[in-house]
Formats: structure tokens, sequence, C-alpha cells
């Protein structure tokens, strides 16, 4: 760490020479680099499709929206007769099943065209050839296989398209409200300088500022009372689990927009070094992730949601109190439901009761009400009142992304 003396007549080297001749270190010296965002590795997605989707191939998108819409709306198979005869019999009720998206993705047309030509016989031979050419497309690239169903291969396309959508939505809006714990830490970001102190690692000794104090001091050297490093600052980690409801009244654009929601706070999350878990509820506890910094395998869980049943909150609540570890980390727990808990003989009372059991582990609540009646907008502000979080009120789905993002910082 020393500064080699001067000769007579030499001029002094400037605070980059200085910086440049300290950073000529041992490599052995720094530690491994910190996984900072997460895997994402998809397993049935070869680098042709992959391509396809990033060089923004309409066809490839079309199918992985398709399959994206069948799911949100619980739709497991593509069938081409089954289709055309619903489209044909009663266009207005094939329409709220299948939606516009799913609709347009399969047969070519928007809805509104099909609406004002689908009684005409000649344009009915016309939409049958279609919708048969795209669901044969759909099993050439074997995003459904020879009976209809969705693959694998499917659903991770579409989780690729949701991701890719849900990113171009948040990264331009920035970070709703990012905040960081005072918590002093090695881990975190750079920020003033203190003395040097026994045990402190190399990477942090801040040599601008020591070269500074040195020459200031006038030594020819750079000693240990002269050396200054980064203090770090760090919001100490952070395990949030993103419930999700999905019975039958989330059906379609709720369930959608909560799923590109679910991805913008794993994939921030993530990139924060925090964890992620999910559960998905309706009568039953669906899917359940513990938390994780393992994105493809939340993206594909998220993606895999389909609305259907009733909602029993309280058996997810406490499903929760299991998941969260015991380590000593903030936990969180963030609900997202149009309903109030239908099922069991008193569900509001086991509700809160589990609210409460879940307090007592330190364990906060908060819960993003999607247009809730008077009587669920009450039972949500008693439960995070108990959980000691935040109720966000949304009549906007578009704003869904941004609440749960703004949730997240907030507990940070």
């Amino acid at each position: 760490m020393a500064c080699r003396q001067r000769q007579k007549g030499e001029k002094a080297p400037s605070f980059a020479e200085i910086e440049r001749e300290q950073g000529k270190v041992d490599i052995s010296k720094f530690s491994q680099l910190e996984e900072l965002s997460g895997k994402l590795k998809l397993e049935n997605i070869e680098e042709k499709l992959m391509h396809s989707v990033m060089e923004n191939d309409q066809t490839t998108i079309d199918e992985g929206m398709a399959i994206e819409e069948a799911l949100n709306r619980g739709i497991g198979a593509f069938t081409p007769d089954m289709m055309f005869e619903k489209l044909v019999r009663n266009f207005t009720m094939a329409k709220s099943m299948f939606g516009e998206a799913l609709i347009r993705a399969v047969s070519g047309y928007d809805a509104e065209y099909l609406e004002n030509n689908v009684g005409i016989p000649e344009f009915q031979r016309e939409l049958k050839r279609k919708i048969t050419e795209r669901l044969e497309r759909f099993k050439r690239d074997k995003i459904i296989d020879k009976q209809g169903l969705i693959t694998e291969k499917g659903i991770e396309l579409a989780s690729l398209i949701m991701c890719i959508q849900e990113l171009d939505n948040i990264i331009p809006k920035g970070m709703y409200g990012e905040r960081l714990h005072k918590k002093i830490s090695i881990y975190g970001d750079k920020q003033d300088t203190r003395n040097y102190r026994k045990g402190d690692r190399y990477k942090d000794i801040a040599i601008k500022k020591s070269a500074k104090t040195a020459i200031r001091r006038g030594h020819k050297e750079i000693g240990l009372s002269d050396l200054k490093t980064h203090e770090r600052q760090s919001k100490g980690e952070v395990h949030i689990i993103y419930a999700l409801d999905s019975s039958g009244s989330m059906k379609g654009d709720k369930i959608g927009v909560c799923k590109k929601a679910g991805v913008a706070l794993a994939y921030k999350a993530i990139q924060e070094r925090d964890k992620v878990g999910l559960i998905v509820f309706g009568t039953e506890l669906k899917e359940v992730i513990l938390p994780t910094r393992d994105f493809s395998t939340l993206l594909a869980a998220i993606n895999k949601v389909r609305a259907e049943a009733e909602t029993d909150i309280a058996a997810m609540i406490n499903k929760a109190i299991e998941m969260f570890p015991t380590v000593k980390a903030t936990k969180h727990l963030l609900i997202l439901s149009d309903a109030l808990p239908t099922k069991g003989e008193d569900p509001e009372k086991a509700t809160l009761d589990a609210a409460a059991d879940a307090r007592a582990l330190g364990i906060t609540i908060s819960v993003i009400g999607i247009n809730l009646d008077n009587k669920g907008k009450k039972l949500a502000e008693k439960l995070v009142e108990i959980g000691k979080g935040k109720l966000y009120i949304v009549k906007d789905l578009k704003e869904i992304d941004k609440l749960v993002l703004e949730d997240y910082y907030a507990v940070m």
C-alpha cells in the first residue's frame, strides 16, 4: 500500500495515477461476486423460438399471448370445432369466455370484425379454415399437443412473452418510492467514508480519499492512519410472499394484470437480493413456492395460474406463516383479492384470527383489493390493521403493478 518516494524534480502523480498504482492487487484477495438477479432459464424453449421472441416475430408473440390469455381464462385446451361452434352460435358469450386477445390469435380477426360477419355462411367457412390452420401451427410449434392441450413449452413461451411485456412496462416507470434502511453492512452500496478498521475488506478501501489524506498530512507513504474505507448502506434482507387470489371472479383481465404485477415484484426484489415466495389460493392452495431468488421458477408458477372456484384466505395466511423462514429478516405478506373469503363456517373470523397469528410471529400483511364492495373493504381494513400493513383499493387495473412495487418498497 505504500506510495514510492518522488525523485527531485519529478512531477507529483495525479490522483488517477495513484489510484491506478494502488489498483495492482492480488485478485485472490477478492471475494466471489454475489448473485444479483437469480436464475432465468427456460427448459423447454429452444434457441430458435427464443430468438423469434427477442426479434419481435409477431407470429410467435401471438402464439404466446394466446396461451397466456387461455390460462387467464381457465382454458386448458384448444379444439377447433368447439371454438368455431361457440363463435358462430353465440358470439357475445364466446367473446366473454375466450376474450378478444385469444379470439384474435386463434382466428386472425378482430372481435368487432368477427361480430359483424360471423353470421355470413361464406365467412363462416373461411373462419373455420383459419382456426384449423392456426391451431395446426400451434401443434407444429409444440405449444399444444395432438389433443390440443397446452404443453410445458407453451406455458414457457407465454411466460417469456408476459415477462418481456411487463419489464417493458415497469422499467421506464422507475422504482416507486424506493428507499433503503439505514443499517450499516459490508454487503450494501458504498456510501460515506470512515477511518480504516482492522478487519475491513481491501475492496472497501477508498483509494482517492486515503491518498488525499496522506498528501494533505505530508506523508511520503500511505500509512494505516491515512486509510479510509467506504461504509456501506444495506436495506436488510426482505422475504415477501405474493398471495394471489385465483377464485372464479378473478378470471380474465384481473388475473392477467395480477400475474404481470407478480413478475414485476419478482424481478425488482431479486435485483435487490431479496426473496419472493408465491401462494396461489382459491378453495385450495394451488401453488406454493417458498421465498427464493430463482426468477424462472417464480415466472413459470405465476404464468400457470388459472382462475376458478371460491376463496379461502384464512388457509392461505396459515400456509404463509409456515413458509417464512426462522431467520432474522423482514417478513411481509401481500394479498391480492377481489372478494371476501367464502369458505368455512365463519370465514371472516378465521381470516382475522390467522392474521393475528401471523402478526404475533412478526409477519406484516398488506392487501390490494380489486373493486371491493363496502363489506369487503371493511374486512380488508381490519386485516391490515391487525397485520400492521397497508390497504390499496384498485379501481384501475393498470395501477396494480405500481401498487405492488410501492408496497414492496414500503417494507424495505
